[in-house]
């Protein structure tokens, strides 16, 4: 009821002679998250982009960014500030995802740092790892006209003129969204080779239905890799486990900590009490280990029990960045037949492609 409610002001606004910019708080369309990419003429797709979701606000010398929950972006961004500002076109709305290239992927880690209170900080991170501002939609066009109302496919070519127009082919910060009405090229996106964070597939004849899931659909890319448990946290309440701690091997043979997997029942926490407990041995993790200093560090980081390397888990996970496991990681099963040896860093290697290959220049 709220996101109805929602959606029909943000359209009762969008009919209202337009003011740049709108509403700040605005609220980007979402998708819903599906196991399968939907099929049939009406659906068009795009690649999933590992980054911050952000509508960016054009009127005159004033541009804002806007995070998905409303928060300011506009600070921690300066170079994507200054190439919106330096665009010819004086007046717009545009959906987008914030993203940071770095090698052969996108650095989600990158992305985390800018978010830090030190003005000097930021600027010296919007030089050395510079962001890209990925394009995906148009809500206000350059007329002031807003678009939320139009179907998707009228608003996509608008999109496509637009970044045709205004986009500088040789800026390293503005790129057009690829988009496909192909099933075989977004299922080839979804297969992994250019290191995307999956698909999203938008329904052609719907308008933008703002804090709306109706007519975008997401899939999600899912990994699995086999890990060494090499420790493990207790609970904070009750005597059973909380969470393994696992473990991959570098190419100098030591095992790092990447992560943790916490995925059980009640009961399967009491099972797994005596399975670990019999292996403790320090010192569990001969790299990194669990518990430095890092932006998830808690007051229990450093609580934790070292393990012989013997068990092997394999888990499932979305993404790896920054030498660990990102977001959570689920347990798949054991894997007694796997020599502890054999789970290496090679399991979670950057992308064969070149994700930035994906993000060409805007036509001329």
């Amino acid at each position: 009821m709220g996101a109805a409610a929602g959606c029909s002001r943000a359209r009762e606004a969008a009919r209202s002679p337009v003011t740049l910019p709108p509403g700040y708080s605005y609220a980007p369309m979402e998708a819903q998250s599906v196991a399968e990419l939907p099929t049939g003429p009406q659906w068009q797709y795009e690649p999933k982009w590992d980054g911050f979701r952000c509508i960016a606000f054009r009127d005159g010398a004033k541009v804002e960014l806007r995070s998905k929950a409303g928060k300011s972006l506009s600070r921690y961004f300066p170079e994507i500030v200054a190439a919106l500002r330096n665009l010819r076109a004086k007046k717009f709305v545009l959906d987008d995802e914030l993203v940071i290239p770095q090698g052969r992927a996108l650095s989600f880690d990158a992305l985390l740092q800018r978010i830090h209170p030190a003005a000097s900080r930021v600027t010296k991170l919007s030089t050395e790892t510079p962001a890209m501002y990925v394009v995906f939609d148009l809500l206000v066009g350059e007329r002031g006209r807003a678009l939320v109302d139009d179907p998707w496919k009228e608003r996509r070519s608008l999109l496509e003129a637009f970044a045709d127009r205004y986009f500088d082919v040789e800026s390293a910060f503005m790129r057009l969204s690829p988009s496909t009405r192909s099933l075989p090229t977004a299922r080839r996106w979804l297969e992994g080779r250019a290191g995307l964070d999956g698909v999203v597939a938008k329904r052609r004849d719907l308008p933008y239905e703002s804090g709306n899931r109706t007519g975008m659909e997401k899939v999600k890319r899912i990994h699995t890799a086999d890990c060494v448990i090499g420790g493990f946290r207790y609970a904070t309440k009750g005597h059973v486990v909380g969470s393994l701690l696992l473990g991959l091997y570098d190419s100098d043979g030591l095992l790092n900590h990447v992560g943790f997997v916490s995925s059980f029942t009640v009961e399967e926490r009491r099972s797994l009490l005596p399975k670990v407990e019999k292996l403790i041995k320090p010192p569990g993790f001969t790299g990194q280990k669990p518990g430095g200093p890092s932006r998830w560090s808690t007051d229990r980081s450093a609580d934790w029990q070292p393990l012989a390397p013997k068990l092997v888990a394999e888990v499932s996970y979305d993404h790896f960045s920054g030498d660990r496991f990102r977001h959570g990681t689920r347990f798949v099963r054991w894997r007694p037949d796997k020599a502890p040896r054999q789970c290496t860093m090679e399991q979670v290697k950057p992308p064969v492609a070149n994700v930035s290959r994906m993000l060409r220049a805007p036509r001329r």
